[in-house]
């Protein structure tokens, strides 16, 4: 029963996920849906709780102040819905739950940043994405050239046409 539950668990884990850690600033890249309509929000800020960090679950708490309010999401990093998510900053903390930055505005809510390789931290390679990028951008490839194959077959009919006016007009 026990592995029943762990299979399906991991048949919705994403393949590869950043890892973000507490004091980490991010940007997040959510699709949003409004009627039939789909667009990407991004959401940036400093990540004050992470939560089942190995589990199809793992939730990150970002805040970031906006207009002079405090806002906090929570996000599921398996979410099909999160279509990016990169660190921006990483900083110093000995904390997993960074609750005082609620209180804090100003000079006070800073933190001292730690240097990190932020295109290695930021890279995640997904198998089935990526071949599923090819597979598109294939498909787009062939529909090219079929279009160009069209448009040539198209000119080559309007050149004989052309030719044949052409000749016509030599006649007379």
């Amino acid at each position: 029963m026990q592995s029943l539950i762990k299979e399906i668990n991991d048949s919705y884990k994403k393949a590869s996920v950043v890892n973000v850690k507490t004091g980490d600033n991010v940007r997040v890249h959510q699709k949003i849906r409004e009627g039939n309509k789909e667009r990407v929000q991004i959401f940036q800020g400093l990540v004050i709780r992470t939560d089942r960090k190995n589990s199809h679950t793992s939730r990150i708490t970002v805040r970031r102040i906006s207009s002079g309010v405090g806002v906090e999401k929570s996000f599921l990093l398996h979410s099909p819905l999160i279509v990016k998510l990169e660190v921006t900053k990483r900083s110093k903390v000995r904390r997993k739950y960074l609750s005082y930055m609620r209180t804090r505005t100003g000079k006070s809510a800073r933190m001292t940043g730690l240097e990190f390789d932020r295109a290695a931290v930021n890279a995640v390679h997904d198998e089935t994405l990526e071949a599923e990028e090819e597979k598109l951008r294939q498909e787009k490839a062939k529909e090219a050239e079929a279009k160009a194959a069209e448009k040539a077959a198209q000119e080559a009919e309007l050149a004989k046409k052309a030719a044949e006016v052409e000749a016509r007009h030599q006649q007379v």
